[in-house]
């Protein structure tokens, strides 16, 4: 898991519900360096951002098959069809709802951001 790099909680829990916050595709940062982006463009940084974000829910005894709902901003929308590839790989048959929103640019320069919400019984 990466540090935030922010203000904000990486995730949040309410009731049986976790909702993550914006997850980038971070390598994990070594205690005193600043966390940096995987190489590889987005469909990379997806699925690091879904690695930190597996990460954070098993922390709360949570996997992704409790997902319900993502939320995936993409900075190029050409993208789409590698960001697709990556998310199906990381979701198998589990297909939580999803919004893919374009946007003109996300935090570090990253090229793709994601996050979920969860629901634990």
């Amino acid at each position: 898991m990466s540090t935030p790099i922010g203000p904000y909680s990486p995730i949040v829990t309410s009731g049986g519900w976790l909702v993550t916050s914006g997850q980038l595709g971070l390598q994990p940062s070594v205690e005193g360096t600043p966390p940096t982006l995987v190489d590889g463009g987005a469909a990379a940084q997806l699925a690091q951002a879904l690695k930190n974000a597996e990460a954070l829910l098993a922390a709360h005894g949570a996997t992704l098959s409790d997902v319900v709902k993502t939320t995936v901003f993409v900075t190029d929308m050409t993208t789409y069809p590698a960001v697709n590839e990556t998310y199906v790989a990381a979701f198998g048959d589990h297909r939580p709802a999803r919004s893919v929103v374009g946007v003109a640019a996300l935090p570090m320069g990253a090229e793709v951001e994601i996050e979920l919400w969860a629901r634990r019984d």
